[in-house]
């Protein structure tokens, strides 16, 4: 009776063992299924309080020099600002440093972080020349203002203000929004003013305060002849990507190995556990079994 005893409660447990590992086999094949994480970006902006792209021809033309400066130029993704207040070239007005640009404010900056990208620009009582026009400014304003905005999950924003006068070729002049304006001075030249021109998209934008193409020839001398596009206050933005989701890949299609499946499986309610179902009465049927001969075998 004591060796009856003692050799069944191995074998339940020997039976409850291997039951226990094949059920248990499942889990361990779907755990392959991991997790991807898609990453985020903080976005991008940038501003420049100034911005020329003129050729100048000198002496009749023989001497080509481009008139290419920006002032105040600034780029994130890490956040930035600079506040110089004055643009200088050399090598133009005789061989004397040639002052583009003076400001009493004159600032630019941009700003990055998880929740959205920001550029903005200030110019404040500034005056811009051109070489040939040492006492004419080319353009002078009150203030004029840029900023493009794109936060996460909204949609971005651009915009651009004038506050106070603005004077072109000595020539005071009201700029309005959505058209061009044209200044023709006889003698000196011509120049083509839009402001505030912006545009967005489902994830940037941009704005620039004031463009000017420009056409200059004092007096027709071909002393210095100036042509190109001067940009005051340019921003842009772009908004970060759509934040981190995770994505879990499908399970494995795991399929009984062997025979091809009978149509009758499906009929009969098969499910997606039948293989580890069957596979552990399979164990626990050959378990028994052998308790069952080792026990003939101890009472013979």
């Amino acid at each position: 009776m004591n060796a009856n005893t003692n050799f069944r409660m191995p074998a339940r447990r020997l039976t409850a063992t291997a039951a226990a590992t094949v059920l248990a086999a499942g889990p361990v094949v779907l755990a392959g299924a991991g997790s991807a994480h898609a990453s985020a970006d903080h976005g991008r902006a940038s501003a420049v309080v100034l911005r020329t792209g003129l050729d100048v021809s000198l002496l009749n033309k023989t001497v080509n020099v481009p008139l290419a400066v920006s002032l105040n130029e600034v780029r994130a993704p890490q956040s930035a600002e600079r506040t110089e207040l004055t643009a200088r070239l050399d090598g133009v007005d005789g061989g004397q440093p040639f002052s583009v640009l003076r400001a009493d404010v004159a600032s630019a900056k941009a700003t990055v972080s998880a929740s959205g990208a920001e550029a903005s620009t200030n110019l404040t009582h500034a005056r811009i020349h051109v070489p040939g026009l040492p006492l004419l400014s080319l353009i002078e304003v009150g203030q004029v203002t840029s900023k493009a905005t794109c936060e996460t999950g909204r949609k971005p924003v651009a915009s651009a203000t004038l506050l106070g006068g603005v004077t072109v070729l000595g020539k005071k002049v009201t700029l309005t929004v959505g058209g061009p304006t044209e200044v023709k001075v006889p003698g000196v030249g011509e120049v083509r003013i839009d402001f505030s021109k912006t545009r967005t998209t489902s994830r940037t934008a941009a704005a620039s305060a004031l463009e000017l193409k420009v056409s200059i020839n004092p007096l027709k001398l071909n002393v210095a002849d100036v042509e190109g596009t001067v940009t005051l206050g340019s921003v842009t933005c772009e908004s970060p990507s759509a934040p981190a989701v995770s994505v879990s890949a499908p399970p494995p299609d795991i399929k009984p190995q062997g025979a091809p499946a009978e149509s009758g499986l499906a009929e009969t309610g098969g499910a997606s556990t039948t293989p580890y179902v069957v596979g552990g009465a399979v164990v626990l049927l050959a378990a028994g079994g052998a308790a069952v001969a080792l026990g003939r075998r101890r009472r013979s």
